[in-house]
């Protein structure tokens, strides 16, 4: 079941849905632990909000969702950037790019838009909790 809810983003001035991941087993308990861990700033935004999949910081949204499908384009010859210890798989996207985790036991997207170049600052302000994600295999 994928649950849907509505933040306001500052460059439409419309409502833009976040999709809700659903994530079970080893990825659930992992979001758990993600999720109660989260940072007060990330990239220098302040978190606006959380539940237990999604969280947003500063305007417009740094979004992270915590266990999200892998994505379409991953493939097993994708290049992999680590960043303090954990493996991600980068697509520059619209207004950003989305980073999304390699050989965790769920997955963890981070969206961050083109606002807060250099965008891999929020994955450093991120890793700690990251971390809290079981790894399961290394990046490669």
């Amino acid at each position: 079941m994928l649950v849907v809810f509505l933040l306001t983003t500052a460059c439409s001035g419309q409502d833009e849905p976040i999709a809700h991941p659903s994530p079970s087993g080893p990825a659930a308990a992992g979001c758990r632990a993600v999720m109660a861990d989260l940072p007060q700033t990330v990239a220098g935004a302040t978190l606006n909000d959380h539940n237990t999949t999604v969280a947003t910081w500063g305007d417009p949204h740094i979004v992270l969702r915590c266990g999200v499908d892998k994505p379409a384009g991953l493939q097993p010859t994708s290049p992999c950037d680590v960043v303090n210890d954990v493996g991600w798989f980068s697509e520059q996207i619209n207004d950003g790019w989305r980073f999304t985790t390699i050989g965790r036991a769920g997955n963890i997207e981070v969206t961050v838009p083109t606002s807060y170049a250099p965008q891999a600052d929020a994955l450093v302000d991120l890793s700690a909790t990251i971390k809290k994600m079981p790894q399961v295999r290394a990046c490669q």
